[in-house]
């Protein structure tokens, strides 16, 4: 079915379309799937079709909002590749809009908005994350460590233990993950199915981001990948990948933290004469 030729009309148009606006960023909505059943060349399958929600991993979808298939593996395709940010969290200005309206009748009007203009992101951003906490009494300390690597898998931001007493004088770890709202639910699965668990505990807080940018620096020693901040001040400040130095020092037989100061130094440089 891919290789139809509508399929391969609106793939290329899409593309062609977006070369030719010149846009920086794309940004879209939560994707509504639909509800019921497809004919596909394959036989009949739930919406939405397997190709559909394997192209919409990891985006935000809802599911139900009318009967039938709302996206299509196409439509699907162009929007895996092409969204730059799903729910934009910041300011969006129109200036030009254009409708696109579908032969199929839903309970809602079948119509497809594109609106080009001005998008200003929050600075510093603030977005909408939970904590989950777990106090665990019946682990050993090993099983800690897979989980952990588990939760970062997951999609959690961070993952930490402190050390707790519970009741009847019990010593005990409380296991907090950080992740943001939209993965709060895969996350709790997560910890129920590869911990002891029977309960957690999720707190909704708001976290403020310091815009960050990412650049590899090719130093004398090897390429370091950098993390850069902008405060609201205006000033910047940096820090040199661990993994990257590490793997430097393993190589070279070298101390970590006599490589580190080189390498920082190195990076200041050259940072200074970009400036």
């Amino acid at each position: 079915e891919v290789g139809a030729i509508d399929s391969i009309v609106d793939i290329v148009g899409a593309a062609i379309c977006l070369d030719y606006l010149g846009v920086d960023k794309i940004l879209s909505n939560p994707i509504e799937v639909g509800s019921g059943f497809i004919d596909c060349d394959h036989g009949r399958f739930p919406v939405p079709a397997p190709a559909t929600q394997e192209l919409l991993k990891d985006a935000p979808c809802r599911y139900g909002g009318v009967t039938g298939e709302s996206t299509t593996p196409t439509g699907a395709a162009i929007l895996h590749s092409f969204v730059d940010e799903f729910e934009p969290r910041g300011v969006f200005v129109p200036k030009e809009i254009g409708f696109g309206i579908g032969h199929k009748d839903f309970e809602l009007p079948n119509v497809l908005c594109v609106t080009a203009g001005k998008y200003t992101q929050l600075e510093p951003r603030i977005l909408k994350h939970v904590k989950i906490e777990a106090n665990i009494d019946d682990m050993t300390p090993e099983a800690f460590d897979p989980l952990i690597k588990t939760l970062f898998k997951t999609g959690a931001s961070d993952v930490y233990l402190n050390p707790i007493m519970m009741k009847k004088s019990r010593p005990a770890q409380c296991l907090v993950v950080l992740c943001e709202a939209l993965k709060s639910e895969k996350i709790s699965e997560t910890i129920l199915n590869n911990s002891s668990t029977i309960g957690l505990r999720i707190i909704p807080f708001e976290k403020v981001v310091l815009p960050r940018e990412e650049s590899t620096i090719r130093t004398t020693m090897g390429n370091v990948r950098i993390k850069q901040v902008t405060q609201p001040d205006g000033q910047t400040r940096w820090k040199s990948e661990h993994d990257d130095i590490a793997m430097i020092a393993q190589n070279s037989n070298e101390n970590y933290h006599s490589i580190k100061q080189k390498i920082d130094a190195e990076i200041s440089l050259l940072l200074s004469q970009k400036i």
